[in-house]
C-alpha cells in the first residue's frame, strides 16, 4: 500500500477523496471508494493497487486508439485492477469490476520502466483499466518514464478532477479520452453522476498542453441517435478545436449488454459524416476491419496520408503530396 495523494481527512477519520470526479465524501475507517481500490486505514487514504499490475503487454500506440501521437511506435501496456464506472458494456470488466480481492504481480515503477526499455518500447501506456483509480502508481512511473526518455500516454474514462490532471500533465505526453453518450447515458449505462466531468478534464488536458483524441464507442439503440451524435461532434468542434482527432468505435455484445448485437458499419458511417460535415478534419471509424476510414486522409482532397490496415501502419506521411496540408502529429521526437 502506499498513501493516496488528492484526499482529505474529515470528521471521525472519515476522509474525503478528490482524484475522481464522483469526489468520495467521508469514506469510514476500513472502506474504500467507489473505485474499490483506495482504502481508509486509520483516518489515511491508501492505494491498494500500488505496484500491483495485473495486466503488462506490448501495444502498438494505434490500438489505443492515438493516431496522432508517435504513430507506427509501440509500447508497453500497464493496468491495474479497479475502477471509477460501472459500464454495463464494460470489455475488460473481469479486471475493472469482476475481481474480488485486490490481484495482481508485483511490478514496480522501476521494473516497469527496466521492462519498456528492455523490449525497446518507446512508451508506456497506462490503460485496459480506469489509470485515475491507480493515480499514484501511473505518477511515479511517469516520473522515471520521462527521465528515461520514454513518453506516457493514458487512455481514460475522462472522471480525474481537473486539479489531478494540471498535476500530473507535465509528465504526460498524450490521452485519449473517452466520450461515451449523452448525460443519461452516463447515469443509466455508466452508473456515473453524469457528463459534464468528462467535458472538464478534456478542457482541463488542452489548458495544460497535453495532446488529445476522443473515442466514441456507437451502441445500437443506447448512444447511436444523430441529436446525440451531433451533440459531441459540436461540442468538441468548438471547445476542443477541429484538429482534434475523433475516433467513432463499432461495439461488439460484452459483459451485460450481450443482448445488443453488433453495431452496423452504415451508423458508423452516418457518425463519420455528421463529424466531417460539422467541420471536424480528422475523423476515424475503429473496430471496423478494411475500412477506408482507418487511414488519414487530407481534409482538402480526400487522398490518402497515412495508410493503415489495423493496427499496422502502410504508408506514413506527414502533409499531403497534392495540396500541402499538414497532418498535426505530436510526438515526432519518438518516431
Amino acid at each position: 500500500m502506499k498513501e493516496a495523494m488528492f484526499y482529505e481527512a474529515a470528521k471521525k477519520e472519515t476522509v474525503n477523496c478528490r482524484l475522481c470526479a464522483r469526489r468520495c465524501k467521508r469514506i469510514k475507517p476500513g472502506k474504500t471508494g467507489f473505485c474499490g481500490v483506495r482504502k481508509n486505514v486509520d483516518g489515511k487514504l491508501y492505494s491498494l493497487v500500488y505496484g500491483k499490475a495485473c495486466s503488462a503487454a506490448a501495444d502498438p500506440i494505434e490500438k489505443k486508439p492515438l493516431f496522432h501521437f508517435a504513430p507506427g511506435t509501440m509500447c508497453l501496456s500497464i493496468a491495474t485492477v479497479g475502477c471509477n464506472f460501472r459500464c454495463l458494456h464494460c470489455q475488460n470488466w473481469e479486471i475493472s469490476q469482476g475481481y474480488g480481492e485486490i490481484d495482481g504481480k508485483d511490478l514496480e515503477p522501476e521494473k516497469v520502466v527496466g521492462l519498456a526499455k528492455g523490449q525497446g518500447m518507446k512508451g508506456i501506456a497506462y490503460t485496459y483499466t480506469e489509470p485515475t483509480v491507480f493515480y499514484e502508481y501511473a505518477y511515479d512511473t511517469m516520473r522515471l518514464a520521462r527521465k528515461a526518455g520514454l513518453y506516457n500516454v493514458w487512455v481514460s474514462n475522462g472522471y480525474t478532477t481537473p486539479e489531478a490532471i494540471k498535476h500530473m500533465s507535465k509528465l504526460l505526453d498524450a490521452v485519449n479520452v473517452d466520450v461515451k453518450g449523452n448525460d443519461e447515458f452516463y447515469k443509466k449505462v455508466c452508473k456515473t453522476p453524469g457528463l459534464q466531468p468528462v467535458y472538464d478534464a478534456l478542457l482541463a488536458y488542452k489548458e495544460a498542453g497535453v495532446w488529445v483524441e476522443v473515442t466514441n464507442l456507437v451502441i445500437p439503440g443506447y448512444n447511436d441517435n444523430e441529436k446525440d451524435i451531433r451533440g459531441i461532434v459540436r461540442w468538441l468542434h468548438d471547445n476542443m478545436g477541429p484538429d482534434t482527432p475523433l475516433h467513432f468505435s463499432a461495439f461488439f455484445p460484452n459483459f451485460k449488454l450481450t443482448n445488443v448485437g453488433p453495431t452496423p458499419p452504415k451508423t458508423l458511417e452516418k457518425a463519420y459524416g455528421i463529424a466531417k460535415d460539422a467541420g471536424m478534419r480528422w475523423v476515424y471509424l475503429g473496430n471496423v476491419p478494411g475500412s477506408a476510414y482507418e487511414s488519414t486522409a487530407c481534409p482538402r482532397c480526400g487522398k490518402v496520408i497515412i495508410k493503415r490496415i489495423g493496427y499496422t501502419i502502410a504508408k506514413y506521411g506527414d502533409r499531403c503530396k497534392e495540396c500541402g496540408v499538414k497532418v498535426p502529429i505530436a510526438g515526432a521526437k519518438w518516431l
